[in-house]
C-alpha cells in the first residue's frame, strides 16, 4: 500500500465575505505553481484508487488538481476525517479499509506531518510541510494480529514545492 499526505496548496488569507475558513480557496498563483509541482511528481506517484481530501475548498481543490494531473478516474471523496481539528487515529479506518490500494489523503497542517509522523513511528516528522507537500509512504499490507500495531510505514518521497525531492530523511 501506498499512501500520499498532501498539503493543500497555499489558499487565499481571507474567507469570502460573510464565510468563514473552510470557504477559503487556492490563490490563483497556488494554483499554478502546485500544478507544476505535482505534474512534476505525477510519473513517480503513479496510479491511485482513491483521492480524499478534508471538505474544505482549499483541499478539495487540491484534490481535484492532482486528480485531473495524475488522470486518475476513480473516486474522489471529501471526508471528515481529514479536518484541521480531527485526531490523527480518525483516518486509521479509512488507511485500513483501502489497505490494498495506493491513496492520497489530501488536508492540512499540523494533521499531515503528524499523520506522517504516525506512520512513520516517529515523534515528529522532521521536514516543514509546506503548502502543496507531498509525503510519500509505504505500508506493508500483510495482516496484523487483531489490536496489534501496523509495523511503521517506508518514506518513499518527501516533495515540498521549490525544493528538490528527497528520498531519505533524518529523524
Amino acid at each position: 500500500m501506498r499512501i500520499f499526505l498532501v498539503r493543500h496548496g497555499e489558499a487565499d488569507a481571507e474567507a469570502p465575505e460573510g464565510l468563514g475558513d473552510e470557504a477559503r480557496a487556492l490563490t490563483a498563483k497556488a494554483r499554478a505553481t502546485t500544478a507544476a509541482h505535482f505534474a512534476s511528481l505525477a510519473e513517480r506517484i503513479g496510479s491511485v484508487s482513491l483521492v480524499l481530501a478534508s471538505p474544505l475548498v482549499r483541499t478539495v481543490q487540491t484534490a481535484q488538481m492532482l486528480s485531473t494531473i495524475l488522470k486518475h478516474e476513480g473516486t474522489l471523496r471529501a471526508h471528515r476525517c481529514l479536518l484541521p481539528d480531527m485526531p490523527v487515529g480518525a483516518v486509521a479506518p479509512v488507511i485500513d479499509e483501502h489497505s490494498n490500494e495506493n491513496i492520497v489523503l489530501v488536508g492540512h497542517q499540523p494533521s499531515m506531518g503528524a499523520l506522517a509522523a504516525h506512520l512513520l513511528g516517529m515523534q515528529s516528522f522532521p521536514k516543514p510541510v509546506n503548502p502543496g507537500t507531498i509525503i510519500a509512504l509505504e505500508r506493508a499490507t500483510e495482516a496484523t494480529e487483531s489490536g496489534a500495531t501496523p509495523a511503521p510505514a517506508k518514506l518513499l518521497f518527501y516533495a515540498a514545492p521549490g525544493q528538490q525531492v528527497l528520498d531519505v530523511i533524518q529523524p
